[in-house]
Order: structure tokens, then sequence, then C-alpha cells
């Protein structure tokens, strides 16, 4: 077979360093945009973006030639710089991330849920979001080492 195709979907999740609130409401949106650009250079297609003060999630589907510690990476030092280049305050990611796989049948599920970032946090902290994670993906983790 001459190509190789994909269609791997996930969901990335990662938060500000000790989940600190710096990610402003100001500039959020161009923020998503910048970081969809990012994703656009690394070879795929930012499919959804939202975030809150402490924490981001996005839609992309992996891209075929690059390795997926490689992606986050690439993102988390794109949105560094830019983040950098409009605040005053040192700004950090936390070093680890979580990524899950998604289905595409449940692709406009993912959509709605990280549309729907600002409501669902009124009621749920993101600590207690990515312990959801965890459990629904059946990834094992050590409380000790997940936040830092």
């Amino acid at each position: 077979m001459p190509q190789s195709l994909a269609n791997i979907l996930v969901h990335l999740v990662f938060s500000t360093k000790d989940r600190a609130p710096l990610l402003l409401d100001e500039w959020r949106d161009e923020m998503h945009g910048y970081i969809g650009g990012v994703v656009r250079r690394c070879g795929t297609d930012l499919l959804a973006a939202n975030s809150v003060s402490d924490h981001i999630h996005l839609l992309l589907p992996l891209p075929r030639t690059m390795a997926t510690a490689d992606l986050v990476r690439e993102i988390k030092t794109g949105a560094t710089k830019w983040i950098q280049a409009r605040s005053c305050e040192v700004f950090h990611w936390q070093s680890g991330y979580g990524i899950f796989s998604v289905s595409p049948g449940h692709k406009a599920a993912v959509i709605q849920y990280i549309a729907n970032q600002q409501g669902h946090h009124r009621r749920v902290s993101f600590q207690d979001e990515y312990r959801q994670l965890l459990e629904k993906y059946a990834i094992p983790y050590d409380e000790r080492y997940v936040w830092d």
C-alpha cells in the first residue's frame, strides 16, 4: 500500500504549573488560534480548543509523522512563548499531560464537552475532572506524581 493514512483522534489536557490561574479571558481565544497554528505546522488540524484559567483542552488528530511527546512539547513551547509575550508574569505549564483516544463516533460529544468548559468548571475542579478522565480511560496513576 503506497499511502500511509490515519485518523487517530485525541483529547489532550494539561494544566498551568501548580494550576495557577494565569490563562486570561481577554486573550484566551487568540491563544487558542495561535495553538491552532502550531498544530498545523506539526502536520494536523486543531478540531476544538477551550481553556479556563488553569488548564486547556484540545481535540486533534495525531499527525502521522510526529511522536506524541514531540507534538505536546511543540504546543506547550509555542503557547508559553505566546503567553509570556503578553503577560508580565513568568509562565509555565505543568510538565505532564493527559492524552485520551477518541472514537470518531464520539468526536461531536468531545467537541461539545470542550466547548462547555466554563460551565463545567463552575461545578467541578480541574483535579476532579482530570481524575475522572484517568478513571474513565482506565489509566493507573499515583496521586503523588500527577500534580506538579
